[in-house]
């Protein structure tokens, strides 16, 4: 069994591995990285995301709902942040501020 699906290696490290893995001007939905990561929700996904450790390169603004839309959330501006570098690496929105998942989506 690989380290990252050793049941002693904790979920968010886990979560934050494969997230590392998205290429800049792409994105991945919170279930997608479940799937990916194993024995976890996508809730559990963007708890992790919302975790993230300061100071790591952790490339957080790339994974989105699967709607293709940037989630809001409960406090702050992390939802234009991360829209603004989404955008930034290329990614676009269209009207209903959804990103195209078939063009932008990452497939892992």
């Amino acid at each position: 069994m690989s380290r990252k699906r050793d049941k002693d290696y904790p979920l968010y490290q886990r979560i934050y591995e494969i997230v590392c893995l998205i290429p800049r001007g792409q994105v991945a939905t919170y279930g997608q990285i479940a799937n990916m990561v194993g024995g976890c929700t996508a809730r559990m996904v963007g708890y992790a995301m919302a975790a993230t450790p300061e100071g790591r390169d952790i490339p957080w603004q790339r994974v989105v709902n699967s709607q293709g839309k940037v989630s809001l959330r409960s406090h702050g501006d992390g939802d234009l942040l991360q829209r603004h570098l989404l955008e930034a690496e290329g990614v676009v929105f269209d009207a209903r501020e959804r990103i195209d998942l078939k063009k932008f989506g990452w497939t892992g």
